[in-house]
């Protein structure tokens, strides 16, 4: 399967892609989107970029990253019903 027909099976299941991260801040926003009512789906980056991406940092050890996708966990939506909004 290549990297877009993955990109739009997500998308499809009510996935939205993120940022890419690697630790230690992988884990400090899954937990966040977690704090904030969120699901949380990591996948790995592909083998190769699109066509003029920089990935020369990314190649060096490619493993060590993840790509975040969200959605609003399942019965509940983002948690920002508080006062301040």
């Amino acid at each position: 399967m290549s990297t877009e027909e993955r990109e739009r099976e997500l998308e499809a299941q009510g996935w939205t892609r993120r940022f890419v991260a690697c630790e230690p801040r992988l884990s400090e926003a899954v937990q966040l989107y977690r704090d904030l009512g969120y699901e949380v789906h990591l996948e790995p980056l592909p083998e190769s970029g699109e066509e003029g991406e920089c990935r020369t940092c990314l190649e060096m050890d490619i493993d060590r990253y993840r790509i975040i996708y969200t959605r609003p966990a399942e019965g509940k939506g983002p948690a920002l019903e508080d006062d301040l909004f």
